[in-house]
């Protein structure tokens, strides 16, 4: 499951690599609408289209979508964040960055983001876009610059109001967990990222690389994902 101003091509190298050694995977569309509506349908997405143990993977927001849905479709065996929250009831995008150093945890978000209404919007919310600086910066910093370019031109925006929506249901109280911290990660700083994995029981590994690790340092997700595969007999 990708993660805000991402898509599933975030996931390339990790599912290409993952499909030459024989494995299914199926990376969905994130809806980046909110937690409730994004777990949702990701819970029925798996509940129509996987067969057998799934180990579900997400990245950045991906990681609250997964908490949420794991226990809600499909037979899920095992989750792994790679760069990703790794959410508690109650908990919100915002309120885990918030004192955590992030460079999206600042006084003005317009500095960083890109506002814009869309069409059924709940009254005030709005769709966020990172602005290119902040692709450069803080999202992406480890890759070639017109990959960081594609990136902005190409990204999937989320609603403010997925930000500022609680978490539900953490799974991985009950499923067993691996993580992927990103050393150089400004989105998600590493000792934010660090702490919930900590909290969670996950195995943790550190990669040398920025909020897209998967994407500059695919490795490392992939090593992640081929442990919690074999835990689970997959």
């Amino acid at each position: 499951m990708h993660g805000a101003w991402a898509d599933a091509s975030s996931w390339n190298a990790v599912a290409a690599a993952l499909q030459s050694q024989g494995f299914t995977v199926l990376a969905p569309t994130n809806l980046l609408r909110g937690p409730a509506t994004d777990a949702a349908y990701l819970s029925s997405f798996l509940a129509q289209r996987t067969t057998g143990p799934v180990v579900l993977a997400g990245h950045s927001y991906g990681g609250f979508v997964i908490t949420n849905a794991a226990l809600g479709g499909g037979d899920v065996r095992a989750l792994v964040y790679v760069d990703a929250f790794i959410p508690d009831e109650g908990e919100t995008t915002f309120g885990i960055l918030d004192g955590s150093g992030s460079a999206l945890a600042v006084p003005d978000p317009t500095t960083v983001l890109d506002l814009a209404g869309y069409p059924g919007a709940p009254e005030g919310d709005v769709e966020a876009f990172l602005k290119p600086d902040a692709v450069h910066s803080a999202f992406a910093q480890d890759l070639p610059s017109d990959e960081r370019w594609l990136i902005a031109a190409g990204q999937r925006p989320i609603t403010l109001s997925a930000n500022t929506t609680p978490s539900v249901v953490a799974a991985w109280k009950t499923l067993p967990s691996w993580a992927v911290v990103g050393l150089e990660d400004r989105v998600i700083p590493p000792r934010t990222q660090r702490s919930m994995a900590e909290r969670a029981g996950a195995k943790i590994t550190d990669v040398s690389a920025s909020h897209v690790s998967m994407v500059s340092q695919p490795q490392a997700a992939i090593d992640a994902l081929l442990a919690a595969a074999a835990h689970v007999g997959g």
